[in-house]
C-alpha cells in the first residue's frame, strides 16, 4: 500500500458559547490541608493556576515553605500512632467510605480537572473512575495480605513475621494525573498504616485539594496534609525531613534523581515512578488494523502526556508502509479541542506554555535533522497549549525524538529487519517502564515479552490498566511499585520476632 497522506494541520474545536465547567463555588480551598484544615500559609506568595485552553488564571495556591512541610509532618507524626493501631477492617471500612464519597462528586471532580488540566472530559471521567476503583481494591487487599508462614525454622524457636506501617509517607505528585496519581500514593499508604504529606504540582493542584476537602471529615486530623508549592522548596523539605520514614515521587527522571539525593542523608525509604518511553515493537504477522487503531488511543491518551504512552514505534520494514498509512488515519481523525466542546474531543492542550514549548521544540528539531512529519508536526493556533496529533515516520536509529521523552502528541516509527535487531534498539532506551509487542504468533509474543526490559509488557494491546496489578519499571524509570498488594509491600516493613519456647 502507497501513503499519499501528508502533513496536516488539526484544527481546535473551541466551545465560546458553552457553560463554564466550573464555578468559582466548585473550587476547593485555596490553602494548605494540615492536621484536618485548611490553613492560611507561613508566608505570603502565591502560585497561578492556569487554564491551559484558554491561558488564563482560575485560581491562586499558597506558595508553601519549609515550616509549613514542618507543620505538615509534625501533625503526620503525631497522627501516626492511633491510625496504625487500627484493625485492618477499621481501615478497610474508611477507604471504602471514601470511596463513596468520591464517587458521589464525581461529576465535580471529573470537571474540576478537566479545568485544571485542559484534558478532555472522557479521560478525566476515566481518571475519577480509576482512583475510586483504587481506594476499593485497596480496601480489598488490606484485609487480605499474606507473608511467610510462622513456623520452627531453628529447634525450639518459633518464628512470626509482622508487617508494620513505615510511619510518615512523604509524597510528591505530577501534573499529568492530579488526582489519579494521589489516589494511587494515598489508599495503598493508608491502607497500610502510614499517614502521610503530600505535595501536588503547582501546576495542577485542584483536585488533589478537592480530594483533601471531601474527605476532611472522614479521617481523623493529621492522617492526610497537603502542602502546596514549589518542589525546589516545599518537595526538597519533605524529602530531607528526618521524620518522614519514605519519601514517594510520581514524576520526571530529574525530579527523581533530586528525591533520591536528598533522602540520601536519612537514609529513607525511596519509591519512584518516573518517565517511560515505550517500544512498540510490530512483527509481520501483527494485525495492523488493530495496532493502529489501539495506537489511536495508546499513544494520544491525555494528549501524550502519558509516561506509559505507545509513542515509539518499531514496524518490521515488510510492512511498515502500510502501517504507517494505517496509523496517519487513525491520527488524523482524532478531534483536538477543548473539554467544553463536546464529549467527542480525544485530545488536549499541553498543560503548561513551559511544557508546550518543551514538545514543540523536539518537533522542530526533529524536523531541521530530515525525519519525515507523516501527519501534525507542530503547534495549533488559536489561544492555549494545544499541539497537533503528530506521527514521525522514517525516524533514524539514535534520533534525540525517539530516545528522549518528549510527553506530547507524538509517535515517532522506526523500521527493523528481524527479531534481533527488535529487541536489542527497543531496549536501548535508559527508561524501562512499558512496552508492547505485536504478533499473532503466541511463541514469539512469550519469547519477545520477556526480553524486553520494561516493567510492563502488552502483547496485542497497549496501556491496559488494573488495579489488581503492578505498575513501575526498571532502569531510569525508577522502582517500586503502584498498584496491587505489590504497593502495599512498599508501604509497609517486615519484623521477624522469635520465640524459644524449648522446655
Amino acid at each position: 500500500m502507497t501513503s499519499t497522506a501528508g502533513p496536516t494541520t488539526a484544527t481546535v474545536r473551541r466551545a465560546a458559547d458553552a457553560p463554564p465547567l466550573i464555578t468559582g463555588d466548585d473550587l476547593p480551598p485555596t490553602r494548605h490541608f494540615i492536621d484536618g484544615t485548611f490553613i492560611e500559609p507561613s508566608a505570603g506568595g502565591v502560585i497561578d493556576v492556569v487554564d491551559p485552553c484558554a491561558e488564563s488564571v482560575i485560581a491562586r495556591v499558597p506558595e508553601g515553605t519549609a515550616e509549613d512541610i514542618d507543620r505538615a509532618v509534625a501533625a503526620a507524626v503525631a497522627a501516626k500512632g492511633r491510625w496504625a493501631r487500627l484493625v485492618p477492617k477499621e481501615r478497610s471500612e474508611l477507604l471504602h467510605t471514601i470511596a463513596d464519597r468520591l464517587a458521589d462528586h464525581t461529576d465535580l471532580l471529573s470537571r474540576l480537572e478537566s479545568a485544571n488540566t485542559g484534558k478532555p472530559l472522557a479521560v478525566s471521567r476515566d481518571d475519577v473512575d480509576m482512583t475510586i476503583d483504587t481506594f476499593r481494591f485497596m480496601a480489598g487487599a488490606l484485609r487480605a495480605t499474606t507473608s511467610m508462614a510462622a513456623g520452627d525454622y531453628a529447634e525450639n524457636h518459633l518464628s512470626v513475621i509482622l508487617r508494620e506501617p513505615l510511619g510518615v509517607v512523604g509524597v510528591i505528585t505530577p501534573w499529568n494525573y492530579p488526582l489519579l496519581m494521589a489516589a494511587w500514593k494515598i489508599a495503598p499508604i493508608l491502607a497500610a498504616g502510614n499517614t502521610l504529606v503530600l505535595k501536588p504540582s503547582e501546576q495542577t493542584p485542584l483536585t488533589t485539594l478537592k480530594f483533601a476537602e471531601l474527605v476532611a471529615d472522614l479521617l481523623p486530623p493529621g492522617v492526610v496534609n497537603v502542602v502546596n508549592g514549589h518542589g525546589a522548596v516545599v518537595g526538597a523539605r519533605l524529602a530531607e525531613h528526618p521524620d518522614v520514614n519514605m519519601i514517594a515521587l510520581t514524576g520526571s527522571v530529574a525530579s527523581g534523581r533530586a528525591v533520591a539525593r536528598a533522602a540520601a542523608d536519612s537514609l529513607k525509604r525511596v519509591h519512584l515512578e518516573l518517565g517511560g518511553k515505550a517500544p512498540v515493537v510490530i512483527f509481520p504477522d501483527a494485525d495492523l488494523a488493530a495496532a493502529a487503531s489501539s495506537l489511536r488511543v495508546a499513544g494520544f491518551w491525555n494528549s501524550g502526556q502519558e509516561c506509559g504512552a505507545a509513542c515509539r514505534v518499531l514496524v518490521h520494514e515488510s510492512v511498515a508502509e502500510e502501517f504507517v498509512e494505517r496509523l496517519v488515519g487513525e491520527v488524523g481523525a482524532l478531534v483536538v479541542g477543548e473539554p467544553r466542546a463536546g464529549e467527542d474531543v480525544e485530545v488536549g492542550p499541553m498543560v503548561s506554555k513551559a511544557h508546550f514549548d518543551r514538545v514543540t521544540g523536539y518537533l522542530e528539531r526533529a524536523k531541521d535533522e530530515g525525519v519525515r512529519v507523516a501527519t501534525g508536526g507542530g503547534a495549533l493556533d488559536g489561544p492555549g497549549y494545544f499541539v497537533a496529533p503528530t506521527v514521525l515516520a522514517g525516524v533514524p536509529e539514535g534520533a534525540e525524538v525517539a530516545r528522549e521523552e518528549v510527553f506530547g502528541p507524538v509517535v515517532t516509527v522506526e523500521t527493523f529487519a528481524d527479531e534481533e535487531e527488535a529487541v536489542r534498539r527497543a531496549n536501548d532506551v535508559p527508561l524501562g517502564l512499558s512496552a508492547s509487542v505485536w504478533t499473532e504468533n503466541a511463541r514469539r509474543g512469550h519469547d519477545i515479552a520477556a526480553r524486553l526490559d520494561f516493567g510492563t509488557v502488552w502483547v496485542n494491546s497497549h496501556l491496559v490498566l488494573a488495579a489488581e496489578v503492578p505498575w513501575g519499571g526498571f532502569k531510569g524509570s525508577g522502582y517500586g511499585r503502584d498498584l496491587s498488594p505489590y504497593a502495599l509491600d512498599d508501604y509497609s516493613r517486615t519484623k521477624h520476632v522469635m520465640h524459644h519456647h524449648g522446655r
